[in-house]
């Protein structure tokens, strides 16, 4: 397990076109959504396992927990090993998005169309409930991993306390703000946050998920290259969105990063200059996996679906 071969050739582009990412999606979604409801039992204090249960239950893509699933399968392993891991994702994720909305952060009103957490709960219990799902995204790793040997599931919860803290999306975020409002902004600070901030947690994924089935250094290396290039792309066709979307097709309050005067890629090249690095790093985080070969197919649709995504 974890050992694999790089074919000779490469997958067609007719291949991943063919591929139902729709139906994939889903499939991978409701068996991360089935989890998640068994995951967080109801306990006291209500009021915050209902803060954090609110945001988590939300509707989202779950990108996140499936990557770390098709990381794993990629990289030859079973992916029900890497099931706990991916949930402990999907709750980081939310934490950063309730911690996001937040009147001291990006003072949004609406997240994954309905109210923003602290619109619901108030602000204190919405920061409890993120700080909760924090810790308790590790806690349950850690209680519900079975079949790991210990040294790669320190591994994981190394990636992923590394991705989260400083050197990763608290640390992306910590700049995002700094650079809010400024006129100085250049290619190489915009490049730090989106590296961080959204790229840092996609990448913990992917690397995750491939630790976990006990694949080698150059399958993990290759798997993080996708994951950061992806999500940056990512970050930068949702800011696209964000100057041209709606707030029904987004789920949250549109042209929010231009009256903050964030650091974005649409600041510094407009719509279009943007869309063309999006299709540039998706290009190229395809070329990073595509001598996988068919298991890769699900991750190239996944990185394509990034430059055509429109919510």
């Amino acid at each position: 397990m974890g050992d694999i071969d790089i074919a000779n050739d490469t997958v067609s582009a007719d291949v991943v076109a063919k591929f139902d990412l729709p139906a994939y999606l889903h499939s991978q979604q409701a068996i991360v959504a089935s989890h998640l409801e068994s995951a967080l039992e109801p306990r006291y204090p209500e009021r915050l396992f209902e803060s954090m249960w609110y945001s988590l239950s939300s509707d989202g893509k779950r990108l996140r927990p499936i990557l770390c699933l098709a990381g794993c399968s990629l990289s030859g392993g079973d992916p029900e090993l890497a099931i706990p891991t991916a949930c402990a994702l999907e709750m980081l994720h939310v934490a950063s998005l309730i911690h996001d909305d937040l009147p001291a952060m990006d003072d949004d009103d609406y997240r994954r169309g309905k109210p923003a957490n602290h619109k619901v709960f108030g602000e204190g219990i919405a920061l409890l409930a993120g700080d909760a799902l924090l810790a308790y995204a590790l806690e349950f790793i850690l209680l519900n991993t079975r079949q790991v040997p210990a040294e790669r599931l320190l591994r994981v919860m190394h990636t992923l306390i590394n991705r989260v803290g400083i050197s990763g999306l608290v640390g992306g975020q910590a700049v995002d703000i700094e650079c809010e409002g400024r006129e100085d902004i250049d290619l190489e600070t915009v490049e730090f946050i989106h590296t961080r901030k959204t790229g840092s947690l996609i990448d913990a994924a992917m690397v995750t998920g491939a630790t976990l089935a006990g694949a080698d250094d150059d399958t993990i290396a290759r798997l993080s290259r996708y994951a950061r290039k992806v999500g940056v792309a990512f970050q930068i066709v949702d800011d696209v969105l964000d100057v041209i979307g709606t707030r029904q097709e987004l789920g949250k309050t549109p042209n929010k990063d231009e009256k903050s005067r964030k650091a974005t890629y649409p600041r510094l090249f407009g719509v279009d200059g943007s869309m063309q690095r999006a299709r540039e790093l998706v290009d190229s985080a395809k070329k990073e996996i595509a001598p996988f070969g068919q298991p890769a197919v699900p991750l190239l649709a996944m990185a394509e679906f990034v430059c055509t995504r429109t919510s």
